[in-house]
């Protein structure tokens, strides 16, 4: 956790300092390195047979997920692009960078098998999802559909399931390249993330939001989770592990989203920092309960 938090700050002391335009900066992480990231993951990490529940759960937890957010923010009377900041924030966890090591942490290399095909599930529905999420806020839903059909990262995905399933071997030297470049994908959202914080701190922080956002994500998200596995009569295994991986803080990359569509960013960054400090209590007493 603490690695995760000193990357935030560098990014918040840096932008604190120099005041960079940050758009530039997620627009390469989001058409350049994530689509690396996004092949690499699904070269490497083979489908297995759990993969079908997770497909089934995840799908379901997401749009229970939605409901609720889109119940909160008529409610509390949100316009259009607050609801879909607020949808980004709520619906989508952490389970990249976040969440795999929590998995590998309490549960060992058996738990990490189940937690690698949710995270890469977890891909594909922000990759889909949530830019839909994202740029609708701001444009049609024509436009909005567009804009997922031009993401790179979603034509990332078939390549790399290809190169995994038919056991393809790339050459040597250009997955060094891949994997140098795949590897400062996480690292740099999370410096964005860092950075666009910096720029919020001064104006007003929508508290009471960013509260809600907190119960959605890091309480109501695992106990819907939990409500989801109960028929399907799971391995204790594979449930807590979806579980716990519902239960994590709102996903850095839907900062990127929010940056490059102007849908609130100072808002759904907000959201992704509090929401990452709060889940360190609310994670450990979630994994002292499951295990």
């Amino acid at each position: 956790m603490l690695p995760v938090l000193l990357i935030f700050i560098s990014g918040f002391i840096f932008q604190r300092v120099f005041m960079l335009d940050i758009k530039p900066i997620s627009t390469m992480a989001m058409y350049l390195l994530l689509p690396f990231l996004v092949f690499k993951t699904f070269y490497q990490q083979p489908i297995n047979q759990s993969f079908f529940y997770i497909v089934v759960t995840s799908i379901i937890i997401m749009a229970l997920l939605i409901v609720i957010g889109l119940i909160i923010a008529k409610l509390l009377h949100y316009n259009k692009k607050k609801t879909n900041a607020f949808l980004l924030a709520t619906v989508f966890a952490n389970n990249g960078n976040y969440g795999v090591p929590v998995a590998l942490f309490a549960f060992g290399q058996k738990g990490l098998a189940y937690a690698m095909p949710l995270m890469i599930f977890y891909t594909i529905l922000m990759g889909v999802v949530g830019i839909y999420i994202a740029a609708s806020g701001t444009s049609g839903v024509k436009t909005a559909f567009i804009s997922v059909l031009k993401q790179p990262m979603n034509y990332a995905i078939i390549p790399g399931i290809i190169f995994q399933q038919m056991s393809l071997t790339m050459p040597s030297n250009l997955m060094k390249t891949v994997n140098m470049i795949s590897q400062t994908a996480i690292p740099v959202i999370m410096l964005v993330l860092g950075m666009q914080l910096a720029n919020v701190m001064g104006k007003h922080i929508d508290w009471r939001s960013v509260g809600i956002v907190s119960i959605v994500r890091l309480i109501i998200s695992p106990v819907i989770a939990y409500l989801i596995c109960i028929p399907f009569h799971l391995s204790p295994l594979l449930q807590n592990i979806i579980v716990v991986m519902a239960a994590m803080p709102s996903a850095a990359n839907t900062t990127i989203y929010a940056i490059q569509y102007n849908t609130e960013p100072e808002f759904v960054s907000s959201a992704t920092l509090i929401t990452t400090i709060v889940s360190i209590p609310t994670l450990t007493l979630l994994l002292n309960f499951v295990s």
